[in-house]
């Protein structure tokens, strides 16, 4: 959600800024919502004012006898509380809100222009694509020999769905468990377990509705499963008071995620490369806004981290207006070399959203200096997608007998075991 007060003092820089995604001006609108709020408020008020006057000259009058006076008096009072009860100036602050909650975030100054993926930056790439004397095969060509059951999944829940077995089933809890481990007891993240159902507010909290419903989960109770942990862990500040020394406030969740990949028809349609339902490691803080730009860089980082450990080729892309998301303000994303598809994908996005989900959420903190309170920055990013990290795992340490190797840091979780080996 945006202030109204920025909109207010600047409106073309609050359209130019839009611009940048593309979107047409808008301010205009917004401000004249927003005048009939003040208008409908002025009225309002007034006619708080008139009643009071009034209601005094009405009792002067009938104390007099003078009942023509009162009653002259008295249909002025209903006169001003009719216009009062017509101008309703909740209806037009809801008004001149929805509008506001259909606009994305403002671009930190330092995202480049561009319209699609093709213009994000390359900042920093990690490793180098090893040398093979065989043809590195793709994860689901791997998995079938390991455990990865597409047709059972076909059969209990349709596409977009995975069965894992045996090792492949361990693996995925080993990947979890180690970045828990990783980012709680070295990254100082406080482990939660949330809920995988969250109402309306909470989504609407973190940007999700109204704009993104396509893309969610519905139950027939009002409720939403939730497509990252995200949602209820940076809602975990809606509606509070903070106290400015317990920023920041850094959480991590493994959770099941759902999504309907409402928009992807078509694309990754072989594997588990996209799938409606799937494991990740989430990362949210809740910060000072001094320090949000800072924090964005430490939360990166800590995601570089299991990329790092677990041997992966990767690279930190810093995307363009175009491609970053509704509620962001500047995203890293976070790519992992494929071996098997010879192409880099996403496996982590870290966001700094500053004050917009905040300002949703009407979330605040009180500084320990000022009386006034202010809205706290959040951000959050992926540390990482299990579904996936499994999938680099297997395409970058597979050998040509259709064996992987596991990363050291995994063996720890496998119970000593060093290499996954298809079944005979």
């Amino acid at each position: 959600m945006h202030d109204i007060r920025v909109i207010r003092a600047n409106p073309a820089a609050f359209d130019a800024a839009l611009s940048r995604r593309g979107l047409p001006p808008i301010a205009a609108e917004v401000l004249r919502l927003d005048e009939q709020r003040v208008e409908a408020v002025r009225i309002t008020q007034a006619a708080q004012t008139t009643r009071n006057e009034l209601s005094r000259q009405i009792g002067a009058a009938m104390k007099a006898g003078d009942s023509a006076t009162a009653e002259r008096l008295k249909a002025e009072v209903k006169a001003a509380l009719d216009a009062a009860a017509a101008a309703t100036p909740d209806v037009h602050e809801a008004a001149r809100d929805a509008l506001l909650a259909t606009l994305p975030n403002l671009l930190d100054g330092q995202v480049p222009d561009g319209v699609d993926e093709t213009d994000n930056v390359v900042q920093h790439v990690q490793g180098s694509q090893p040398n093979r004397d065989f043809t590195p095969r793709q994860h689901f060509e791997l998995g079938e020999a390991l455990g990865m059951d597409f047709a059972t999944a076909a059969k209990l829940a349709g596409a977009r769905f995975t069965v894992l077995r045996g090792p492949l089933a361990r693996l995925e809890r080993a990947l979890g468990q180690w970045m828990l481990d990783l980012h709680v007891e070295q990254h100082g993240y406080t482990e939660c377990a949330v809920p995988l159902l969250v109402n309306d507010d909470s989504m609407y909290g973190t940007g999700q509705l109204p704009k993104f419903k396509e893309d969610l989960f519905g139950t027939t109770d009002g409720r939403w499963l939730i497509p990252t942990a995200e949602v209820p862990l940076t809602n975990f500040v809606r509606g509070e008071i903070l106290a400015e020394a317990s920023l920041p406030l850094r959480l991590t969740a493994l959770s099941p995620c759902f999504r309907s990949e409402a928009g992807s028809a078509g694309r990754d349609t072989r594997g588990m490369l996209r799938q409606h339902q799937f494991a990740k490691v989430e990362l949210v803080s809740i910060t000072h806004p001094e320090a949000s730009a800072a924090e964005h860089e430490r939360m990166t980082a800590c995601a570089e981290q299991v990329l790092t450990r677990l041997g992966l080729v990767w690279r930190r892309v810093l995307l363009c207006a175009g491609d970053t998301g509704f509620g962001a303000a500047r995203t890293y994303d976070l790519e992992v070399w494929l071996p098997g598809q010879q192409a880099w994908r996403e496996i982590s996005s870290c966001s700094n959203c500053r004050d917009f989900q905040a300002r949703r959420m009407e979330a605040r903190f009180r500084p320990a200096e000022a009386k006034a309170l202010e809205v706290p920055h959040t951000l959050n990013g992926s540390g990482v997608a299990v579904g996936r990290a499994l999938i680099a795992v297997l395409e970058t340490h597979q050998q040509e007998d259709g064996s992987v190797i596991l990363p050291e840091v995994l063996r720890p979780y496998m119970g000593g075991i060093e290499v996954l080996r298809p079944a005979a």
